[in-house]
């Protein structure tokens, strides 16, 4: 064994190279776990014991004279890549790659930016929200069916705290804390317990809008929506009001557009119809007014909401939501150029 370790510190002193791979190949074959040095130490336990002092003795100054070439093997390589040293000019170039927004953010921002030329203010709230300022408030009956399970995400089975399944929540809290007119929009993230498609998600993005005043009518409500589709989708989009029903607002009315991915001749997106819904509104209801202490005899007010995905498909010309929230780059970065 003496010999074998006499022979291996020849190896060791008489190494030579330079270089990142000159250094990790002398720590591979000396220092590592699976090195000639350890393997040596594990033979050292079958050595007789009157041999073993001066076997590890021996075998001690192997270690620390190849600790120590691989010390200055280290210090070599650094001075190589030092400051003062000549870059290699053959290597490629770096690109210099900067981040994007991504294009619901870049959406947000468009919508925002539309509804605050109209005077509407931004407000935010929580996304864990009670009963009675995600539903109760809003008009829902107790049996009504996004009050279920299978519906909404509630927090430790607690029917009473839950993820937000829309961002009426805020307009709740906002006329709950202070006095008419109101005139906001509330984005924000919200949750429901759906099927995730190319056309639904278990989480996606809202943005909502209240405005209460004196004298608030429906014609106020049409003319502000036909203003945002016509900033945001161009002059030329057709737009329809549809009669519909939902709990906290009547009457009410869903809003559709012409489906831009197809134009009009039918896609996934828009089942075929050539039309695509991008909001729900109505004049506030007054019982929800009532629930906030706002006297509907004096007030009045109509609120919207709409999915910041479905109008990014629409404005991108995308046909699956789920590319949204999947963060591959190289669908990201399409966007970089996006204003």
């Amino acid at each position: 064994m003496e010999e074998r370790i006499t022979k291996l510190l020849q190896e060791v002193q008489q190494f030579s190279g330079a270089g990142r791979e000159a250094v990790e190949t002398f720590r591979l074959k000396f220092i590592s776990k699976k090195g000639a040095i350890h393997s040596l130490f594990d033979e050292l336990k079958k050595v007789p014991a009157e041999e073993k002092k001066k076997v590890g003795k021996i075998l001690n100054e192997l270690k620390q004279s190849a600790e120590a070439k691989l010390a200055a093997l280290a210090q070599a390589l650094e001075s190589e890549q030092s400051p003062g040293s000549v870059p290699d000019l053959t290597l490629p170039p770096i690109p210099n790659k900067t981040g994007n927004l991504h294009p619901l953010t870049l959406t947000r921002n468009r919508i925002i930016e539309i509804f605050e030329r109209l005077g509407f203010n931004v407000a935010d709230g929580p996304e864990i929200e009670d009963d009675w300022h995600n539903f109760t408030a809003l008009n829902f009956p107790e049996n009504h069916p996004a009050r279920e399970m299978q519906d909404t995400f509630f927090v430790a089975k607690n029917p009473d705290v839950l993820l937000r399944t829309h961002t009426s929540n805020v307009q709740i809290r906002m006329m709950t804390s202070g006095k008419p007119p109101f005139r906001a929009i509330m984005p924000g993230r919200v949750y429901r317990n759906e099927a995730i498609s190319a056309r639904a998600h278990c989480f996606f993005h809202q943005v909502e809008g209240l405005y209460v005043d004196r004298n608030v009518g429906f014609a106020d409500l049409k003319q502000t929506l036909y203003h945002f589709a016509k900033e945001m989708f161009g002059k030329d989009i057709q737009i329809r009001f549809r009669p519909s029903f939902f709990p906290f607002t009547e009457p009410s009315a869903e809003i559709d557009i012409t489906c831009l991915i197809c134009k009009g001749a039918g896609c996934n997106v828009c089942k075929q119809t050539g039309w695509v819904e991008i909001a729900g509104s109505g004049m506030v209801h007054p019982n929800v007014l009532r629930n906030c202490n706002i006297d509907p005899e004096e007030f009045t007010g109509f609120a919207f909401g709409m999915g910041i995905e479905r109008v990014a498909m629409l404005r991108y010309q995308i046909n699956d939501l789920r590319l949204f929230s999947e963060n591959d780059i190289r669908f990201l970065r399409q966007f970089h150029t996006v204003i």
